[in-house]
């Protein structure tokens, strides 16, 4: 057999990019959970930051990392898979050590699930827990939604197209310039989620106040993840604009898309949170949320 090869890129060919996504979804088919994230998966096929590690063997890819490189104070993101065929081989350690290498001292690998191979790797390696984000999800075919009233002073309304890209970037960036994956976000982002096949402008709600209807105070982006079987919905991005806090906005945005994702008959639907934003698990406590499972962000001590 031959050695395995190890290589870094910027860029990956179609035909590697079609080669990893395969060995996503064997990966997701074993372990029930999907080994990136998918910012991860769309960098494959469009201009991005991140940089890519491909272990090959006998030809073909055996193991692949994605990178996003340090920006504006926020530490280098990795995540990492095996090929469920070539595991217990070291490669996977080898993976994220090259990770953690290139991506810098402060650098973070994802373990989506940590479930116990990444726990092992994290353990052979000495890393330590930095992040910790919640999936949490609630029934929506058997659970009562509160009932959606928008106040008078707020003009509740969806997506109208492109023109408002503008605002959506403003508002998501505002309000999360502290986070590594969300915050940042250029057109380029919004245009690659808008041309994707699960977008519907139907589940793209945005608030406003009456007084000022063009700047838009927060926003709630829905999806619908058709994969599954049956389909779930998802609380895609919330976001509200920091000089905006404090009015209800962000339990009025998620019911409202709430309300939309049962109207298409969604039994079920999910959500990410970081476990430390004490203000969204409460929300979303409040609103019927549990943990589903938790992904994990190491890093070096």
């Amino acid at each position: 057999m031959s050695e395995p090869h190890t290589g870094w890129t910027d860029e990956v060919t179609p035909d590697i990019a079609a080669a990893i996504v395969e060995l996503l979804d064997r990966a997701t088919e074993i372990d029930g959970v999907a080994p990136v994230s998918e910012q991860a998966v769309l960098s494959l096929t469009t201009p991005s930051s991140a940089r890519h590690l491909l272990i090959e063997r006998d030809g073909a890819v055996a193991g692949y990392a994605n990178l996003v490189v340090a920006h504006d104070d926020h530490p280098a993101m990795a995540e990492a898979v095996v090929d469920p065929r070539q595991r217990s081989r070291g490669l996977g350690a080898e993976l994220v050590a090259g990770a953690l290498a290139v991506g810098g001292p402060d650098a973070r690998v994802w373990a989506h699930g940590n479930l116990a191979p990444a726990r092992a790797v994290a353990g052979r390696l000495g890393l330590t827990v930095a992040r910790e984000l919640w999936q949490m999800r609630r029934p929506l075919a058997t659970s009562e939604l509160p009932e959606l009233a928008v106040p008078a002073e707020i003009v509740l309304r969806t997506y109208a197209g492109p023109a408002d890209d503008t605002e959506l970037l403003r508002v998501n960036n505002a309000a999360f310039d502290w986070h590594p994956e969300q915050g940042g976000w250029s057109e380029a982002e919004i245009t690659a989620r808008r041309d994707s096949s699960w977008f519907d402008p139907k589940g793209l709600f945005l608030a406003a106040d009456a007084a000022d209807p063009s700047r838009i105070l927060g926003f709630h982006w829905t999806k619908v993840h058709d994969d599954e079987q049956p389909p779930v919905g998802e609380v895609y991005v919330v976001a509200i604009d920091p000089t905006a806090q404090g009015r209800g906005l962000g339990r009025l945005l998620t019911l409202a898309g709430l309300h939309y994702l049962r109207d298409r008959g969604l039994g079920e639907v999910l959500l990410y949170t970081e476990a430390d934003n004490t203000a969204a698990v409460h929300t979303y406590t409040r609103l019927g949320f549990e943990p589903a499972h938790i992904d994990v962000a190491y890093a070096t001590p």
